[in-house]
Parts: C-alpha cells; sequence; structure tokens
C-alpha cells in the first residue's frame, strides 16, 4: 500500500493536529527512552517503530535516551546491545541521552520541590508506605513524616546524597494528596538511596537516585521533546506526568527550558504488543536465561531483537508486521501466525532455493556412467534476475526416505518401482527399479534408472511428470546440523495461565538433526539465508565455523495465518 494511501493512526493524527496549531512552534522531537537492564524484544520494537517513525514522517528528530536510574539492574553491556539492535533494525537517532545526564538538575530540582514545602523525607519502611496508601475507594493515611520542618527535610535529604543513611532507611516523597483517587498522587516517591551497587557511568557519586515517574517528564522537558509517546500502561502515571511538569513550566520556572516558556511535552499512549505462545516480561526472560531454558537472550526461539535476528528474521519482515498490526488504544493478542507471515512474505523473494535431504537414503543410478556432471539451476524459480548456481549430479544421490515407497498404491506419485517416472529436480527425470534393505527390514539403498534425453532445460527435459523430488549429490553433499526451532510455549497465553510459567514450556520447540545439503553451501557465511527446498527457510547459524555448517530454521513453508 502506497504511504499517501494508509490511513493515519490516532497518533499520527495527534501530531498532524499539532502541527496545524502550530504547538511548540511545529516542532516535532520524539525519544525512545530503554532502561538498560536488558535486552530489546519485539515489544520494543513496536515503541521503536512509533517514536523513529513519527520523527521520520514529520521531518523531525528522535533521540535515543538510556533511562539509567537504577544502577542495582543497569550494565553498559545492555547499551551496547540495545544501540546495536536500534541500527540494525534501520534506525537513526539524533543524539544519545542518559538520564544521568540530568542528575544534578533533577536532584536542583528536589531541592527546590523541599523549600516549597512539596516534598518531605520519610522513613517509614516500603510495606509501610504501601499499607498506608489505601486503595482507589478509601484515601490513604497520611506518614507520621509529611510535616516535617523544611530544615529538617533539607538536612536529611542532604545527608542521605552524602551516604549517610543506609540503603532502604528514607525516601523523598512528594506532598501531594493523600485523598487523590488516582493513588499515584498519594505522595509517590521521588528519590530512594542505592548505594551497595556502583553507577554504569557516574559510579558512586550519587546516593539517591530518581524515581521514574520523576525523573521522566523532566528529562523530556531539558531535552526538548515535544511528543512522549508511551504504551498503556503509563497512562493512569500521565496526570502525575503532567503535576511535575507544572511545577517547572510556565511561571513556576519560568525560562528554565530553551525552548521558550510556552514549551511543554506532551505524552500519549498506545497498546502494547502482545504475541501467542511466547512472554514479554523482561524478569520472566531473565529467568529462562539464567536457568538455563534457553541458550540466551539471542537464543532463537526467545522474542528478543537478537532472537529473532538469530532465527533469520530481517528488518524488513519485523517493520512490516509493525506495520500491519497498527497502533490503537486497546490492548490486545497477535497471533504469532501473522510475524511468520511476514518473514515468510520477505524471503519468498530474496532467498535462494536449494536442496536439503533431512532423512537420507541412498539413490543409485545403475545406468549412469562416468564421474558426474555439472548442472545449472536457478536460485528462485521464475526469478531470472536473481542468478544460477551450479549443482552436481551423478551416479549416487540422497533422497528423502519418504519419497520412495517399495510397494504404493496409485495415490503415491513418487518413487515407487513399476515404470511411474518422477523428476529430480533441476536435473533428469528416473524410474525406480528396486530396494536394498538390511537385516532389519530398512531400506539402505533405492536403485533406479535415468532417461539422459530428459535434463531440466533442454528440449527432451520439457516431459511433465506428476512429481518432482528433491536430491543432493553423495560425494559433494555437505553435513549440516540444523536445528529446527517451534514456538517456546505450548500453550496460546502462557502468561494468563496459573501456576509456573516454565512448566508451560514447548518440550518440542528445538529439534536437532544432521541434513545433507548442497555443495553450494559449504561457503555460506553467518546470516546467509536460504529456502530448504519443502523444509522451509533457513539462517546460517552464528556457530557456524569451516568444517561445521550450522542452520536454523526460520520458519516452515506452511502459511495457515490467512486461512
Amino acid at each position: 500500500m502506497e504511504e499517501q494511501e494508509k490511513s493515519l493512526n490516532f497518533i499520527e493524527q495527534i501530531v498532524e493536529k499539532d502541527l496545524a496549531e502550530g504547538v511548540n512552534n511545529g516542532r516535532i522531537q520524539t525519544r525512545f527512552p530503554p532502561e538498560p537492564n536488558g535486552y530489546l524484544h519485539i515489544g520494543h520494537v513496536k515503541a521503536i517503530c512509533m517514536d523513529f517513525g513519527i520523527a521520520e514522517k514529520y521531518n523531525g528528530v528522535c533521540n535515543l535516551r538510556f533511562d539509567d536510574t537504577n544502577p542495582a539492574k543497569e550494565d553498559t553491556e545492555y547499551v551496547e546491545t540495545i544501540e546495536r539492535d536500534i541500527a540494525w533494525l534501520g534506525f537513526k537517532w539524533g543524539k544519545i541521552f542518559y538520564a544521568s545526564d540530568y542528575f544534578q538538575q533533577l536532584y536542583d530540582l528536589a531541592i527546590r520541590f523541599i523549600k516549597q514545602g512539596k516534598a518531605y523525607v520519610d522513613e517509614q519502611t516500603a510495606e509501610q508506605i504501601a499499607e498506608q496508601k489505601g486503595t482507589p475507594t478509601e484515601p490513604g493515611v497520611a506518614s507520621p513524616y509529611r510535616d516535617r520542618p523544611i530544615e529538617e527535610n533539607l538536612r536529611l535529604f542532604e545527608a542521605m546524597q552524602r551516604g549517610e543513611i543506609e540503603e532502604g532507611k528514607m525516601v523523598l516523597r512528594a506532598k501531594i494528596d493523600m485523598a487523590n483517587p488516582n493513588m499515584h498522587f498519594r505522595d509517590p516517591i521521588m528519590y530512594r538511596i542505592i548505594t551497595s551497587h556502583p553507577h554504569h557511568r557516574t559510579g558512586t557519586k550519587w546516593k539517591v537516585y530518581p524515581m521514574y515517574d520523576f525523573a521522566h517528564g523532566q528529562s523530556d522537558y531539558f531535552e526538548g521533546v515535544t511528543h512522549s509517546i508511551c504504551t498503556l500502561e503509563f497512562e493512569v502515571h500521565r496526570p502525575l506526568y503532567d503535576y511535575f511538569l507544572d511545577q517547572i513550566t510556565g511561571e513556576n520556572f519560568a525560562g528554565l527550558s530553551p525552548y521558550g516558556p510556552d514549551y511543554r511535552p506532551k505524552q500519549r499512549e498506545f497498546n502494547r504488543l502482545n504475541i501467542t505462545y511466547t512472554v514479554m516480561s523482561k524478569r520472566k526472560m531473565l529467568q529462562l536465561v539464567k536457568e538455563g531454558l534457553v541458550a540466551g537472550w539471542d537464543d532463537p526461539r526467545m522474542p528478543t531483537v537478537c532472537g529473532l535476528r538469530r532465527r533469520g528474521y530481517t528488518p524488513k519482515a519485523i517493520r512490516d508486521f509493525m506495520d500491519r498490526i497498527g497502533y490503537t488504544k486497546v490492548e490486545g493478542m497477535i497471533d504469532q501466525g501473522l510475524l511468520e507471515h511476514t518473514i515468510r512474505e520477505d524471503l519468498k523473494e530474496t532467498a535462494p532455493r536449494v536442496c536439503g535431504i533431512f532423512d537420507p537414503v541412498k539413490l543409485v543410478i545403475t545406468n549412469y556412467e562416468g564421474e558426474g556432471e555439472t548442472l545449472v539451476a536457478e536460485n528462485i524459480d521464475g526469478h531470472e534476475e536473481l542468478g544460477t548456481r551450479e549443482i552436481r549430479f551423478g551416479k549416487e544421490l540422497w533422497i528423502e526416505r519418504g519419497d520412495f515407497l517399495e510397494e504404493a498404491d496409485n495415490k503415491f506419485y513418487r518413487l515407487s518401482p513399476g515404470g511411474r517416472e518422477v523428476r529430480l529436480k533441476s536435473s533428469y527425470i528416473i524410474q525406480a527399479t528396486g530396494c536394498e534393505k538390511d537385516a532389519d527390514g530398512n531400506i539402505t539403498t533405492v536403485y533406479a534408472t535415468y532417461d539422459p534425453d530428459s535434463k531440466s532445460g533442454t528440449e527432451g527435459g520439457n516431459r511433465k511428470t506428476k512429481a518432482t523430488i528433491n536430491w543432493v549429490e553423495c560425494k559433494s553433499a555437505v553435513d549440516a546440523e540444523v536445528r529446527l526451532y517451534d514456538r517456546l510455549f505450548a500453550v496460546e497465553n502462557p502468561s494468563a495461565e496459573e501456576g509456573d510459567f516454565r512448566d508451560l514450556l514447548n518440550p518440542d520447540s528445538l529439534k536437532v538433526v544432521t541434513a545433507k545439503v548442497e555443495a553450494s553451501l559449504a561457503k555460506a557465511q553467518q546470516g546467509d539465508h536460504f529456502q530448504l527446498l519443502k523444509q522451509g527457510y533457513f539462517v546460517v547459524d552464528d556457530d557456524t565455523k569451516p568444517g561445521h555448517l550450522v542452520l536454523n530454521r526460520t520458519c516452515s513453508l506452511k502459511d495457515n495465518y490467512l486461512k
């Protein structure tokens, strides 16, 4: 669908209305603000496509800002992987910022809050504070420290920052309204003490760290963000986002922003991405990794960006998937089949076709003479522009065991003794003459004759058969470790099930087989995509080394989504 034919999503409608009304002087600036405490997953990609997509579409800028306000969980490793994943998806940020860039400004604002009587130091435990918050229908109970003198609050907060107060003993709370129907307004925590872990950028300089609700809107404001786009779970936080902005905009702190007295960020929310047969919880993903239930964050069964990349998904397919599901205000569950459909749509036009035999049995062509020959096959049938490849043909071939039956009825069109003709893909027509078995009755060798005048691409090669089967020449075949991945969980919505989510893992999510593949794959590089005929789409895995080819199945050929 052409860009101009697409209907605008509701976020784009908001942006176009703001542009028409000259809000923020017609400037568009977004940000993608991940916390560097784990790897990006496909749910983050939905936000990435929105944040960067809005900036691209309306000639704005999208910055990357790391929300690094919790040193206990954050690491430089995550910063680097997040940058790499965003670049791989094809997006370019304007500048890189960190919430830690604003630690001094945020601390100074907290001091102002205290001096204005809008914040106080609370010595209660987290459990006591939670209990006193009340319920949505019952007001909370004021902290016994709520009316502390301003001077005492200043002294204690400064002592917290100097490291004189033990971690967990005190917090700084905003003094708002303990009876507000919005629970987030009931004196939310602004700062807590963290001394047990150094910060990945600032080391041990800071002993107090701002909470998300206090840091996020102010960071948007300092940077000049015009549209702060979040997922729906932050919708109930928006009034608090606006409250904190009220304290630093307009007459309260005129001139604090270089973007003028009328500048103000606007937060808007869209639905999160939930996909069948997986989990989007970073905590649960971390459990899977730490307990060895998957082979790391980049395990091809994981919904992480690096896992999808290793599985063989392309940036184009992932971004097309986001286009298809769209952005609304309604939470829902997306069928994983749609994600698989988009990668098939991409790879069917780009992935070269090759033969791979998963359950091989030897085929001997009894009337073939000579040392063999080189044939030419199109990389993708009907796409001459995508080139050709050379395939080796000879007297002994590998074929799929299921393509031969010693005794078959007239509904079986593949190899069987009795005069039926079958074409070997891109080569000759053959007829089975018999087979050889081992002591247990298992077929070890199939025998056949070929018609030398039936080679594909020649005049005699136009003769039609009811079946075409795949093959690989024995001498030149390459052994490949093939990892057949399936869905990680056995149930459609593991997050909705009772009990331990780990008990819901699909025991058949990974099977490993050794396959015989075409000699052309001996030169395949990590990340190369192929369609193994009749088997599915595959990618060359990172574990591939000289003499050891590893292929990951991206998806099967069968596509039931549209049905």
